[in-house]
């Protein structure tokens, strides 16, 4: 992640990622911890992931105040992301959620060959395979 951060910004980038291990039958909520410049506002980060996202279709910027749970993304493709500026600190604190059964390795495939043969990215991946 560093590495592909610090490409895309031309800077060294040094985050700390927390992916947490809790007794639960699926799911994914993670942590990450990143440095934040002096002057960037909460709506400046709202902004910036708002722009990179916004042809995402299976990506969801959790409003101020909320953020993501493994209920909400259990048992489809979406991936949320919601974050906190900790000025005390100078931190930026990003939290997201993912099914793992399905938005891990199956349904990343499943969106991944979508795009390769043409189709559209969410074929096949907007119906709930099961009761929620």
């Amino acid at each position: 992640m560093e590495e592909i951060l610090s490409l895309e910004t031309k800077q060294d980038i040094n985050i700390t990622f927390v992916p947490h291990l809790v007794p639960m039958t699926r799911g994914m909520l993670t942590t990450i911890y990143a440095d934040l410049l002096k002057g960037v506002s909460y709506e400046d980060i709202k902004k910036c992931f708002s722009s990179f996202y916004s042809g995402s279709p299976f990506i969801r910027i959790c409003s101020e105040g909320r953020f993501p749970d493994t209920l909400h993304v259990r048992g489809t493709n979406y991936c949320d992301i919601g974050f906190k500026l900790d000025l005390r600190n100078n931190r930026l604190i990003l939290i997201s959620a993912i099914d793992n059964l399905v938005k891990g390795a199956a349904g990343q495939a499943v969106q991944n060959m979508n795009i390769m043969l043409g189709l559209d990215e969410t074929t096949g991946l907007m119906n709930v395979p099961f009761p929620v």
